[in-house]
């Protein structure tokens, strides 16, 4: 029953924003699981260089539109054409990141990823999408160093908070350290209905596991 709510798929507009205002790729949400929250389109103008150049700017917002509307053909193409001329911007290889996940190739995203983070070892997002291909391998534990190496360096990055309630509750079974990191995302993000009904569920849940091992103690 838990996990059949948790991979209902859905898109908030919480998160819609967060796609379009930049921050990562986490997933576009689906349901309770990171392969919702991969991140958002990442902004070349918040990658960590002196300045973006207006073409360059230019170049990278046509990408991310065609990203926006689900284009991934056209997103990859523009994408791989502003790397040619600006191979620079980490945030340009996390997109591409993304784009590689939603097609299935797990070898073409870790390249990308590892493009990004040659760039900028502590890139937020990067990171975030490290976290989510090592967690759709099993590697869980992995998956958890690099979604808390993002939270690290970035305290308020909202998407790899997600990623971590959602390792914790469903692969690791940590509910008290799973319920922690949705509220954090929930106080980040605002006011999302459905996390507000998982960070009930596991408030009720925690404080019976509690109950629980205080009769047995």
């Amino acid at each position: 029953m838990l996990l059949q709510r948790c991979f209902k798929t859905r898109l908030p507009a919480v998160v819609l924003a967060l796609l379009l205002l930049g921050g990562c790729a986490g997933s576009a949400p689906t349901a309770r699981p990171d392969a919702g929250r991969s991140g958002a389109v990442t902004n070349a103008a918040n990658d960590p260089d002196s300045a973006v150049p207006a073409a360059a700017l230019t170049l990278y917002e046509q990408a991310t539109a065609a990203m926006a509307s689900g284009d991934r053909v056209d997103a990859e193409l523009r994408f791989k054409e502003f790397l040619l001329q600006y191979p620079q911007y980490p945030g340009a290889f996390v997109n591409l990141a993304i784009i590689h996940a939603g097609n299935g190739d797990d070898a073409a995203t870790r390249s990308a990823i590892d493009a990004a983070l040659s760039l900028q070892p502590d890139h937020p997002a990067a990171l975030n999408q490290l976290g989510m291909l090592l967690r759709r391998n099993g590697k869980f534990i992995e998956a958890e160093a690099a979604y808390l190496k993002a939270v690290t360096v970035s305290p308020e990055y909202a998407l790899a908070h997600y990623n971590l309630g959602v390792l914790n509750e469903l692969y690791l079974q940590r509910l008290d350290t799973a319920l922690q990191h949705f509220e954090t995302y929930q106080e980040l993000v605002g006011d999302d209905k459905q996390v507000g009904k998982w960070i009930s569920d596991l408030t009720r849940r925690v404080a019976a596991s509690q109950r629980t091992a205080n009769v047995a103690d």
